[in-house]
């Protein structure tokens, strides 16, 4: 396509409401600095889908860029591209089912050897995300005033839920607690955060652990997982995520994976890979062995750099992208 010639690219982002990939999406547009529209993909089922609206018109603005993820998002991506003639540079973040995508991003423990023949496919390390290393900076002095107002170290502890790969099972659950009780007798505050994934027995046993030193998100109150990440001198993840030690290693700060009862199969197989490619390729986390220690790397923002291959490929010169 020709280069765009535009101060800001316009952005849509397709995907479904799901919030882990509609971030995705969204994360990656936030860093072009323009005006990013969200396009959610609604599922409908019998005679309701017959009367949803529209999800674009080709007499709206013609993005520059249009951003998915999700495999229900691809055949109205391919729609969008063909009613505004082509121009819209289209771009997906997950290998998709059909063709026609300008450039496709695929995550390192996706990656197969039929994909280094494509040259509109590139690599990514793990998932992009909305979480911005300035926003972080910008609330952690009243973050760890908050939850250290006496100075302790704070060691935020982030678990998910079963997922196919492990198990929240009883010896998942101890070893959960058996690592927050480690570090809150080692000197630091602890802040524990539970995810959507995480059941009602997951979060009851950790509320049993809250002290002095053990802050448990309760689910009652407003989600603090930001103040979290910007509060946290270490991090402490399960390995059934991939998208929370991704945000976390925005920060430049130490990310430790706890090890969960693995369910063998393919899915496994995938997990273990993202999280080897990032603790001994990238040595970006380490494997909690009962000790938070200090280490050093160049924080990830994948987001960002996504948005810089996005822009080479149109042949957009921007200045400086947001957040820089």
């Amino acid at each position: 396509m020709d280069p765009v010639k535009s101060d800001l690219l316009n952005a849509w982002v397709v995907s479904e409401s799901k919030i882990g990939t509609m971030s995705q999406c969204t994360g990656v547009a936030n860093n072009f600095g323009g005006p990013v529209l969200q396009k959610p993909v609604v599922v409908k089922h019998g005679i309701s889908k017959y009367f949803s609206p529209r999800l674009f018109s080709s007499r709206e603005a013609r993005p520059d860029v249009i951003i998915s993820c999700g495999f229900r998002s691809e055949s109205h991506v391919i729609k969008m591209k063909r009613a505004f003639k082509s121009r819209p540079f289209i771009v997906h973040l997950q290998r998709p089912r059909v063709s026609g995508y300008d450039l496709v991003f695929v995550s390192n423990h996706d990656w197969t050897n039929e994909f280094d023949e494509l040259p509109q496919y590139e690599r990514m390390v793990g998932v992009p995300h909305r979480l911005r290393a300035e926003e972080i900076l910008l609330r952690r002095e009243n973050a760890r005033r908050r939850y250290s107002p006496h100075g302790r170290k704070i060691a935020s502890v982030f678990v998910g839920g079963s997922n196919g790969a492990y198990v929240y099972d009883d010896r998942a659950i101890s070893g959960i607690q058996d690592a927050v009780r480690t570090l809150a007798d080692g000197d630091w505050q602890v802040l524990v955060s539970t995810s959507r994934r995480s059941d009602d027995e997951t979060l009851r046993r950790l509320r049993e652990m809250e002290s002095p030193t053990v802050t448990v998100w309760d689910r009652c109150e407003p989600n603090p997982y930001i103040d979290y990440v910007a509060a946290a001198d270490a991090f402490l993840i399960t390995k059934d995520s991939v998208t929370m030690p991704c945000e976390a290693l925005v920060t430049g700060r130490p990310v430790y994976s706890l090890d969960l009862s693995a369910v063998p199969g393919d899915r496994l197989v995938k997990f273990e890979r993202f999280h080897r490619d990032l603790r001994e390729t990238l040595k970006l986390t380490r494997s909690f062995e009962g000790r938070l220690e200090a280490y050093s790397y160049s924080p990830l923002n994948e987001a960002k750099r996504i948005a810089r291959v996005i822009e080479r490929r149109i042949g957009f010169q921007p200045g400086p992208l947001t957040g820089e």
